[in-house]
C-alpha cells in the first residue's frame, strides 16, 4: 500500500513519520553479501609403476641377450615381457635380472619369436594386459562460509504514532502498512515495519577435485609357468657303428640355454624324445643328460637286444633344488627310456635318477644336451630322434 499525501495540520511527528516513510518508499531494496572464498584445489595422485621403455642395444631375434633400458622402471625377476622391433619382428621372453641404477636388463632365452632379423632400435614392455586407471586424487577442500551482511536498519521501529530514534538506513528490506484517521487525516498508525537483518553471505565454491592419478600398468605376476623353451624340426643324426658319444638333438626353434643366474628355485623342466631304434644281439646303450662337461644324468650302460625299427620314447625331468655356484647348487633329474617290440608288443627298458649338488652351476650359463653312446660299434646298432621338445614346467 502506497505513502498518504501529506496532509495539512499534521503535528510535527507526523510530518516527521511521513517524511520517513516517503524516503523508505523511494529507496531500492540491496542484499549487503560477501561470498566466501573459493577452497583450494586438491593434490595429485599418485603415479603408477612405469615398465614401457626403450633399447638401442643391437641383438638379433630369437637370441638369449642382455640389453640396456631406461634405469629407474618397476622389472623384477621372472616377468615376462616383449621386446618389438615392429608388429612383424618381436620375441616375448623373461626377465632373468634388472639393475634399477644402470637399465641393464639381462633376458633369458626367447619364448616365442615373430620374425627375422638383426636390429638395434627395440620397444620393451610387459606381455600383459594394460593395468586399471589408477585410484583419484583427493578432493579439494570446501570454500569458507561467507561472513554475514550488516543489518540494512540500525535501531529504527515505529509503532503508531511513536518514533524511537534510531539510524536510518535505506538499503533493505522492509514492509509497512498506513491506514488514516478519519477524523483528523493524520494516520492512525505507521505500523509493522520489518527490520530484516542482513542475510549470510552465499557459501563460498567448492575447491575443485584434485587430478587422477597416471593409469599403473598392471604387472605380470612371478609364479608358476608352462611354456614351450625349444622343439626340434628336423630328425637327429643317426647314431650307427659307432661307440662315440653323439647327441641325440637336432636344429629347431627356441633355445637350450639359460644365462648365468637364471635359474630359480623350484625351476622344473621336461624334455620328450621319440624315435626309431634298431640294435643286434647282445648290445648296450648308454643315456647322459648333461650340461657342457656336467653331467646331470648317467644311466650307465644298459642292455638292448634284437630290436628292428623300434619306436622308442625318452623322458626327462629335472628340477632345480638350490642355487649357487658348484658345490652349493643342486638340481635332481629322473630318466625313463622305453620301446616297445615289433615281434610280440612287450614294453621293455629301464629308469634312472640322480641329485647332483657336487659340480652343477647356476652362476654360469647352462646348455642343455642329450646323447647316446653305444657298447659296440655296428651297422646293425642305430638309433636316432624325430622329436624332441623342452618344456618349462614351474
Amino acid at each position: 500500500m502506497g505513502v498518504p499525501n501529506k496532509q495539512i495540520g499534521w503535528s510535527q511527528e507526523s510530518n516527521l513519520l511521513w517524511q520517513i516513510s516517503k524516503q523508505l518508499d523511494k529507496a531500492s531494496c540491496q542484499l549487503c553479501t560477501i561470498s566466501g572464498t573459493s577452497g583450494t584445489s586438491g593434490t595429485s595422485g599418485y603415479d603408477g609403476d612405469r615398465f614401457r621403455t626403450t633399447s638401442t642395444t643391437e641383438f638379433t631375434l630369437g637370441v638369449t641377450t642382455t640389453i640396456v633400458v631406461e634405469p629407474g622402471l618397476a622389472y623384477t625377476p621372472a616377468q615376462d615381457i616383449i621386446i618389438t622391433y615392429n608388429v612383424g619382428n618381436h620375441q616375448t621372453c623373461t626377465v632373468v635380472s634388472y639393475d634399477i641404477n644402470t637399465g641393464v636388463m639381462v633376458v633369458g632365452g626367447p619364448v616365442t619369436v615373430t620374425g627375422s632379423g638383426t636390429y638395434s632400435s627395440w620397444t620393451v614392455n610387459l606381455d600383459g594386459a594394460a593395468g586399471g586407471d589408477g585410484s583419484s586424487g583427493t578432493s579439494g577442500t570446501s570454500g569458507t562460509r561467507g561472513t554475514s551482511g550488516t543489518s540494512p536498519f540500525k535501531g529504527a521501529y515505529v509503532s503508531g504514532t511513536t518514533y524511537m530514534n534510531g539510524d536510518m538506513v535505506i538499503d533493505g528490506l522492509f514492509s509497512y502498512q498506513s491506514t488514516i484517521n478519519n477524523n483528523t487525516n493524520e494516520p492512525s498508525s505507521l505500523s509493522g515495519w520489518i527490520l530484516l537483518n542482513g542475510l549470510d553471505g552465499s557459501s563460498g565454491t567448492s575447491g575443485s577435485a584434485g587430478t587422477s592419478g597416471s593409469s599403473g600398468t598392471s604387472p605380470t605376476l612371478p609364479g608358476s609357468a608352462n611354456y614351450g623353451l625349444f622343439a626340434q624340426t628336423a630328425n637327429s643324426t643317426i647314431i650307427t657303428n659307432t661307440t662315440t658319444e653323439t647327441s641325440l638333438i637336432n636344429g629347431g626353434v627356441g633355445t637350450l640355454t639359460v644365462p648365468a643366474n637364471g635359474f630359480s628355485v623350484g625351476d622344473s623342466f621336461r624334455a620328450v624324445f621319440g624315435g626309431l631304434l634298431t640294435a643286434t644281439n647282445n648290445q648296450t646303450i648308454r643315456v647322459r643328460v648333461k650340461s657342457g662337461s656336467v653331467i646331470f644324468l648317467d644311466s650307465g650302460a644298459q642292455p638292448i637286444t634284437n630290436i628292428t625299427n623300434n619306436v622308442f620314447n625318452l623322458n626327462i625331468d629335472f628340477t632345480i633344488r638350490q642355487l649357487g655356484a658348484a658345490g652349493v647348487a643342486s638340481i635332481v633329474t629322473l630318466g625313463g627310456f622305453h620301446y616297445t617290440k615289433t615281434v610280440n608288443g612287450v614294453v621293455e627298458g629301464f629308469a634312472f635318477n640322480t641329485v647332483n649338488s657336487t659340480t652343477f652351476n647356476t652362476t654360469i650359463s647352462n646348455t642343455l644336451d642329450v646323447t647316446l653312446q653305444w657298447g659296440a660299434a655296428s651297422t646293425g646298432n642305430s638309433i636316432y630322434s624325430d622329436i624332441f621338445i623342452l618344456n618349462k614346467t614351474y
